[in-house]
């Protein structure tokens, strides 16, 4: 228990303080705003909490976030579905999307190659992948998973597998931080990457 808080109130600042990037000083903060929201307010955040566990999916074809069986940009016929980006998150497909550089299709991981957490290829979704690649369509691979050593391990190992097939695949180039998170990088920073991706 906190010291100081009801223990009702104890208890949700440590279900706020799981959340990533919530520290406990954060989840206080959180706690305290919701005492302080109208009750009209925290129905509608509980609504809206309850209707994105129920509704929102991964995408059968490419693991996007989609409230369908199939996400938009997978549905959308105005993309060119010669190129197919693969990152790691639905976070990078959003960092992405935001940029405005790239009309292709994507693929995530929902991962990255860590075997220190035992994440290895079985946990990603390679299967899926070279699945989603078979059908001959696609020509050109853009790796844009993060620049972390995780990262920088899940590309060579995609780019590993596929050097038997005749597809070009290209990395980011490196005007994502070395490190950084897609979802962190801004917008011209994106485009720069894929301009100068090889």
């Amino acid at each position: 228990m906190i010291k100081g808080f009801p223990s009702v109130m104890a208890k949700l600042i440590k279900e706020f303080s799981k959340m990533p990037g919530v520290g406990v000083r954060s989840a206080e903060r959180l706690t305290f705003h919701i005492l302080k929201s109208s009750e009209e307010d925290v129905r509608s955040l509980l609504r809206y909490i309850g209707e994105v566990k129920e509704n929102v999916r991964f995408c059968d074809k490419c693991n996007n976030l989609s409230e369908n069986k199939i996400c938009s940009i997978c549905s959308d016929g105005r993309r060119d579905s010669s190129k197919l980006c693969v990152v790691s998150s639905p976070n990078g497909v959003i960092a992405m999307e935001k940029a405005g550089a790239y009309n292709g299709l994507y693929y995530v991981l929902l991962g990255e190659l860590s075997p220190i957490d035992g994440v290895g290829p079985r946990e990603l979704k390679i299967e899926g992948f070279l699945k989603r690649i078979s059908g001959g369509k696609i020509k050109e691979i853009i790796l844009a998973t993060n620049f972390t050593t995780e990262g920088e391990t899940t590309a060579l190992y995609i780019a590993k597998l596929l050097e038997e097939l005749e597809i070009r695949v290209s990395r980011l180039a490196r005007g994502v931080p070395v490190g950084a998170s897609l979802e962190y990088a801004d917008a011209a920073t994106l485009q720069r990457a894929f301009e100068e991706r090889r």
